[in-house]
C-alpha cells in the first residue's frame, strides 16, 4: 500500500501547535490526498498536475500512490499516469484493473498493524487521551469560557499526547507515530488496520465522474468511519476501466 506512512504529517507531532492536529479554527475535515475518478471523456494527455484546477477544480500534484497490478504487461504500463520504476510499480494512477488495490489495502493493513504495536508500547501506562477534534468542538459551542489556548494547553497537556511526542522526538522515519491517528489508534488495533486500509484507497476525499464529493464532515473518528463506509462501497462498484488518479494537497 503506497500511502499509509503518512510521515509529512508525522513530523509535525514534536510541535505543541501540531499543524496537522491543531491549526483549523473549525471542525473541517484535513485533506492532503484526493482519488478522482476520471470521466470517461477526459483525454490521457489531460492528466497532468498543471491541468488539475482546469478539469477537476483541486489545485494540487500528482501523487504516486497507487501500485500496478503485476500480472500488467510492459505495453500496459502507457496507461498509467506518472509511473515510477521499481517493484511494486508505483504511479499516479490508471485503469482500475492496472491497479493493485487490494494489495494496497493488505499492505496498508500490516503496516497499521505494526505501528499500533508500536503505539501500545508508547503510551503503555497512560490514560486515553481526548482527541482534539473534541477540544475543539467544546471550543466551538464556547469560546468565551473555554478559549482556543486553553484548548491546545488541555490537550497537549494530556500525559498520552506528550508520551506520543517525546516518541517522534526521538524516532525518526517510518517508527514515527501521527498525532492524527490519536482517536483511530485508541478504537483498537482492528479498527485501525481496517480504517488505514480503506484510507490507502479513498484518501480524504473521492471525486467522481459526475462531479460528487465524497468528503468526511471532519476529522473525528465518527465521520471518518462514515466517509470511508461511503467510499469502500462506491469504489468496490467500479468498472475495470475506470480510471483513477491520486493528487496530493
Amino acid at each position: 500500500m503506497a500511502k499509509k506512512t503518512r510521515n509529512s504529517a508525522s513530523s509535525t507531532a514534536s510541535s505543541s501547535t501540531n499543524s496537522s492536529v491543531i491549526g483549523a479554527a473549525a471542525l473541517t475535515p484535513t485533506v492532503r490526498t484526493v482519488i478522482v475518478c476520471v470521466p470517461d471523456g477526459l483525454p490521457g494527455e489531460s492528466l497532468t498536475s498543471r491541468q488539475l484546477d482546469k478539469h477537476f477544480g483541486v489545485q494540487g500534484t500528482l501523487a504516486p500512490r497507487f501500485w500496478a497490478t503485476p500480472s500488467m504487461w510492459m505495453w500496459q504500463r502507457s496507461q498509467l499516469v506518472d509511473a515510477r520504476k521499481g517493484r511494486p510499480v508505483y504511479c499516479a494512477g490508471g485503469p482500475a484493473r492496472l491497479l493493485d488495490l487490494d494489495g494496497m489495502r493488505y499492505a496498508a493493513g500490516v503496516g497499521a498493524g505494526v505501528r499500533h504495536q508500536i503505539w501500545s508500547r508508547v503510551v503503555h501506562g497512560t490514560r486515553p487521551a481526548t482527541p482534539w477534534t473534541q477540544m475543539l468542538q467544546r471550543h466551538l459551542a464556547d469560546p468565551d469560557k473555554f478559549p482556543r489556548d486553553a484548548a491546545i494547553a488541555a490537550y497537549n497537556a494530556q500525559s498520552r499526547v506528550n508520551a506520543i511526542r517525546m516518541h517522534n522526538a526521538v524516532t525518526y522515519g517510518a517508527g514515527r507515530l501521527d498525532l492524527h491517528d490519536l482517536e483511530m489508534f485508541q478504537a483498537g488495533c482492528m479498527a485501525y488496520q481496517h480504517y488505514s486500509a480503506s484510507t490507502a484507497l479513498a484518501g480524504d476525499t473521492v471525486l467522481t465522474p459526475d462531479g460528487h464529493r465524497f468528503a468526511p464532515a471532519s476529522d473525528a473518528f465518527a465521520d471518518r468511519v462514515t466517509f470511508l463506509e461511503q467510499t469502500n462501497r462506491y469504489l468496490g462498484c467500479l468498472d475495470a476501466d475506470q480510471r483513477l488518479l491520486a493528487v496530493a494537497l
